[in-house]
């Protein structure tokens, strides 16, 4: 008996209907859905002045400031742009071409980048302990009572939602203008923000463990800080390094709004114009998150590599 063609099979033609129809209509929906994305793009483009013609107007003035850096230009007093010439590089304080100039105040600048670093400590800390405290009840494989998932989840989210400029700007109210309302501020996203990653943590971890322990009769506690946590604590301290990092720069940012650190002298430079010291400030916190980066990455390799 000859073999059946496959063209001439009743279900192999079933399968291609089948299959070609399946296909079309992913292909419908792929090209919906890039037509969506770019009609979204492009309102979005319109609406915020996006264009291509502003941004090629911007883009050469970019380097402006940076070649202000090394010329007086004509006209303009020495004192109203900053100036850095290889001729005076190491001249002394009043003189407006070298660097003993730019960073005459170098003592206030670095305590108060000290100060920044420590409320970027003290914020990661509190805020590392309340996320990793919430984001056990919040991960709905680990807890069995849908509400208590859905509370701390919701409270998780009001934490992150809220700007730090804008949290720090509230708390400045009641605590005063200081340090304390930044950390307060960058806690409290942080939290939120870490509470979200520890929780995708939680969800991945390998759920056998706790069966044993559960088996042998230990309670809900025992169960997360036998099972769980020794699986995603190297996940959590990695996520924390890099929240500290971003928790600098936001120090320097929330300082703007009177919550302390080398922000507040910032923004105080920044509006008496006095260029050549926004610059120095500019390059110390650039200097001082380059080497904050480094260590972290330091950290990471020899601490959490050894954990995991």
């Amino acid at each position: 008996m000859a073999a059946l063609d496959p063209v001439d099979d009743p279900a192999y033609r079933l399968f291609q209907q089948r299959f070609g129809a399946l296909r079309r209509a992913r292909q419908t929906e792929t090209l919906l859905t890039f037509t969506a994305v770019t009609l979204l793009f492009v309102v979005a483009a319109v609406w915020t002045n996006f264009l291509p013609e502003t941004i090629a107007d911007g883009l050469p003035r970019i380097g402006e400031y940076f070649g202000k850096l090394f010329s007086i230009e004509p006209g303009r007093s020495t004192r109203a742009i900053p100036v850095l010439s290889l001729a005076h590089l190491f001249g002394g304080v009043k003189q407006p071409q070298s660097i003993a100039y730019w960073f005459y105040r170098i003592d206030v600048y670095l305590a108060l980048l000290w100060q920044t670093i420590q409320m970027a400590i003290l914020a990661t800390a509190l805020g590392f302990a309340a996320a990793f405290a919430l984001s056990f009840p919040a991960t709905r494989s680990l807890v069995g009572h849908g509400a208590i998932v859905f509370v701390t989840r919701r409270c998780l989210e009001l934490m992150r939602t809220v700007p730090q400029v804008v949290l720090a700007f509230i708390l400045v109210w009641p605590f005063g203008i200081g340090p304390l309302a930044g950390i307060l501020a960058i806690a409290v996203h942080t939290a939120g923000t870490l509470g979200k990653l520890f929780c995708e943590l939680n969800e991945n971890a390998d759920e056998r463990p706790l069966d044993g322990i559960r088996a042998a009769g230990g309670s809900w506690l025992a169960q997360m800080r036998l099972g769980v946590v020794p699986q995603v604590m190297p996940g959590f301290l990695s996520y924390a390094l890099l929240r500290f990092e971003i928790n600098v720069r936001s120090s320097t940012i929330i300082g703007f709004v009177g919550a302390g650190g080398i922000g507040q002298e910032l923004k105080r430079v920044i509006g008496f114009n006095i260029y050549e010291e926004v610059s120095a400030i500019v390059i110390l916190i650039l200097l001082i998150v380059v080497a904050i980066d480094l260590l972290s990455e330091q950290i990471r390799r020899r601490f959490i590599g050894a954990m995991a």
